[in-house]
């Protein structure tokens, strides 16, 4: 065996160019699975980390979710929201308006999300959960106050909007009261490009009455789906619809989305084996021309005693060595590229994404990688080995 091993390391430095070429094939496709799965994995434990926080919730929309997507169905009335309030477990019910409006600050004018609720309630979810950058948060007598997301502030205007500015929504005046942090992962999308305001002021902006977002908290979340149910059941009666409404818990919401990563990090998989492919025909060839070199050297082997079976085990541990030093270089750079991905995100489009060392990943890349290369190196081995020692002698 050692001298087996010493056979193929003195075979792998004689071919120092076509070597570090064949290897550096392995790594870039073990690199790509690493860093790609390194980053799947932070995003799915961020996302999920923030969502078990809110294990308590259940959101209520007017609509179906099909296949397809969401289809809405209407609106939720003060009717609804009452008869929510008498099922029993339900601890909160934050009933939200979210809607379009024109929103205008020294002459620009640009359409954005509004969102209006029981002041204390928002606070509660979002407040607590992102923060106030500068200002404070909306009282309920406010009416003519609102507080505003991070981009909303920064990006959507060609000048930035600070606290005490006034801007019009819908050519009704607002006074800027408090300006968010930039959000989260997961409440982003929901706060930065958004104009809170009171429910009151919201009813004379939107011209509405009805609530188009209900939140529920309940006491325990063991009895949230239970709960869930008797929501759409609830509501459903009151528009005289058996699929108006639909109500999920955020464990049902956790559960989808990781069905959601699954097939994400299996498409990303799928992109990265293209690289492992392109590779084991690097190994392929590498070994195939190794053989051709070497066939009076095999000749010579296979004359003095040695079996075949010596021969393949020669070239598959020449192939598996390369493999090797493949799949652990391929691991370190896709730790690195992990890395600058999340650098790069983080800097530039402001979504921090925690990179997870995980063992398993690493140790499944140099397995993948030990594979490629001992299915890729057994043709040629193969080949080797069933050579004629007096063809291969001849031959040199």
């Amino acid at each position: 065996m050692i001298d087996s091993l010493l056979m193929a390391f003195r075979s792998i430095r004689e071919r120092k160019a076509r070597s570090i070429l064949t290897i550096l094939g392995i790594a870039v496709g073990i690199a790509a699975i690493v860093s790609l799965l390194s980053v799947g994995y932070g995003m799915q434990e961020a996302i999920m980390g923030e969502l078990t926080e809110f294990t308590d919730m259940i959101s209520v929309l007017p609509g179906e979710l099909r296949e397809h997507g969401y289809v809405e169905k209407g609106s939720f009335t003060d009717r609804d929201v009452k008869d929510l309030r008498r099922i029993g477990g339900i601890k909160d019910i934050s009933a939200i308006v979210w809607d379009h409006a024109e929103v205008e600050y020294r002459t620009e004018k640009v359409p954005l999300y509004i969102m209006a609720g029981d002041t204390k309630d928002l606070g509660n979810i979002y407040v607590e959960s992102v923060g106030l950058k500068e200002g404070r948060w909306l009282r309920e007598n406010d009416y003519t106050g609102c507080v505003i997301g991070h981009s909303v502030a920064n990006d959507f205007f060609d000048e930035v909007i600070q606290v005490n500015d006034k801007v019009e929504i819908n050519e009704d005046k607002f006074i800027v009261l408090g300006i968010f942090e930039k959000g989260t992962m997961m409440t982003s999308s929901d706060v930065d490009p958004t104009v809170f305001l009171t429910l009151r002021a919201s009813k004379e902006v939107l011209k509405t009455d009805d609530f188009n977002y209900i939140m529920v908290r309940v006491y325990d979340v063991e009895e949230a789906e239970e709960i869930a149910e008797r929501i759409e059941e609830t509501i459903n009666d009151n528009h005289g619809l058996d699929d108006f409404t639909t109500a999920m818990t955020m464990g049902s919401i956790i559960e989808q989305m990781g069905y959601v990563f699954n097939i994400i990090q299996g498409f990303l998989v799928g992109i990265a084996a293209i690289a492992l492919i392109v590779a084991s025909i690097g190994i392929m060839n590498t070994m195939l021309m190794s053989v051709m070199e070497r066939t009076h050297e095999i000749g010579v082997m296979k004359a003095i005693g040695a079996k075949s079976r010596d021969v393949l085990s020669l070239f598959l541990l020449e192939s598996s060595l390369v493999s090797l030093v493949g799949g652990v270089c391929g691991c370190v750079l896709g730790w690195v590229v992990a890395e600058v991905m999340s650098h790069v995100a983080g800097n530039v489009f402001g979504i921090e994404i925690l990179i997870i060392p995980k063992p398993a990943l690493f140790l499944g890349g140099i397995a993948v990688a030990m594979t490629v290369g001992v299915l890729s190196g057994f043709y040629p081995a193969r080949k080797a080995s069933r050579m004629s020692p007096v063809e291969a002698v001849r031959y040199g």
